[in-house]
């Protein structure tokens, strides 16, 4: 078991990652302002099913495999770097009308934000060098099994991250009738989205294995 102190670092260090917007966050207010709290939710839902993935990765061992193939991090980082620019270019055009008016942008099944989201997270190469980088700085081997240590840590990011997301959340919903008000305030939202998918693309398209 981890020291308090231990544990006190990594609830600091990992919400100081966690409050940063990323594509998960994006993700989550976007689906949250379009369709209301519960699609919100949902997202944050699909987010960290997305994140167990990498932790039972990480606590057997693999996700430091995956990272150490040039081959499969590139396989994942190029598919996310895709689904990124997809997303956003779906803000940028899907929501224009022929005649170049603003519609509104069709609903999602809770079971399609859901799996979208499971696919942000998994497909996130930062989310992958995070759990291969991130986590072992906590363990201590002279405190008992690392893969045990590794699931504890991936256990308590998850948590640490459905209550800063499902905070993300709220706010979103909260605020989502002033951001959807009118016409032109839908679709400087979606512009504005879909530009901010594109750039974390772009972003995630540097991210290298070192």
């Amino acid at each position: 078991m981890p020291t308090i102190s231990t544990l006190l670092m990594f609830v600091t260090a990992t919400l100081a990652l966690l409050v940063v917007p990323g594509p998960a966050v994006v993700y989550i207010v976007t689906r949250t302002v379009a369709q209301g709290r519960t699609a919100g939710l949902v997202s944050v839902l699909g987010i960290h099913v997305g994140s167990i993935f990498y932790v039972v990765l990480t606590s057997l061992g693999l996700s430091a495999l995956l990272l150490a193939s040039t081959t499969a991090f590139q396989i994942v980082k190029w598919l996310g770097v895709a689904y990124l620019v997809w997303l956003g270019v779906q803000k940028l055009w899907l929501t224009r009308t022929d005649d170049g008016s603003v519609a509104e942008p069709p609903r999602m099944s809770n079971w399609r934000i859901f799996t979208q989201g499971v696919l942000v997270n998994i497909l996130n190469p930062k989310t992958l060098v995070f759990f291969v980088a991130f986590l072992p700085q906590f363990v201590d081997p002279a405190r008992g099994s690392v893969g045990w240590q590794l699931l504890f840590f991936g256990i308590g990011f998850i948590v640490l991250g459905i209550l800063s997301d499902g905070t993300y959340a709220l706010l979103a919903s909260a605020l989502s009738g002033r951001l959807r008000r009118t016409a032109t305030a839908r679709r400087r939202l979606d512009l504005s989205s879909g530009l901010v998918y594109i750039a974390l693309g772009a972003v995630a398209a540097t991210i290298s294995q070192a």
